[in-house]
């Protein structure tokens, strides 16, 4: 019997044992969750924090890009203007220096109307010398004619009114200079009108 009580006392304090090492696992699993999930929650804390100042920082670079794109269009918007006044004024310019160079022909054409009418010669000669100064002010101010005596046709200067035959000549040679053509520092302003050999 004593070894009953003796056995059943081994039996029970193994039992308790058992509970026990069970007990110490649930707390040891408990513990181990509870410093996971506190793990997991600071994990969580931080890739937030990381996130709230990643967009922190994307949306002050895009802040930044958007101030430089207003300043960009801004000192565009400045040049146009400025580009567009200085245009102006050059324009003014160009046009103030002919004009002035063109005075004295004026002056000629009064004083040519201003004499007596008898002496046609005289008349003659004084609207030659107005013709050639008239022509010096041009030619100062990069007009140039289109020469054409001995040419070829070419459509870039030459503008085709009349095709002609003629047995002394080659095709595409111009015949005849209808119109002047003329052009200003190497930009056709009017093309010169001619008669071309088509044989």
């Amino acid at each position: 019997m004593k070894d009953e009580l003796k056995k059943k006392d081994e039996q029970k304090l193994e039992e308790m044992q058992q509970e026990i090492n069970a007990a110490d696992s649930d707390e040891a699993d408990e513990a181990e969750a509870a410093s996971e999930s506190a793990e997991t929650e600071a994990e969580n804390k931080d890739s937030q924090d990381e996130a709230a100042a990643q967009i922190e920082k994307l949306t002050a670079e895009l802040k930044e890009k958007e101030d430089r794109v207003l300043r960009l269009q801004a000192d565009f918007e400045n040049f146009r203007r400025r580009t567009s006044k200085e245009k102006e004024e050059l324009s003014a310019v160009v046009t103030q220096g002919m004009l002035k160079d063109m005075l004295p022909l004026l002056d000629n054409f009064e004083r040519a109307m201003a004499a007596e009418a008898k002496d046609g010669e005289a008349f003659q000669k004084g609207v030659e010398m107005i013709f050639t100064q008239f022509t010096e002010i041009l030619k100062k101010n990069g007009l140039e004619h289109i020469e054409v005596e001995g040419q070829k046709f070419d459509p870039n200067f030459h503008q085709a009114v009349m095709r002609v035959q003629n047995a002394d000549m080659e095709d595409d040679d111009i015949a005849q200079e209808l119109q002047k053509g003329y052009m200003v520092k190497g930009r056709v302003i009017r093309p010169s009108m001619v008669q071309v050999v088509a044989n």
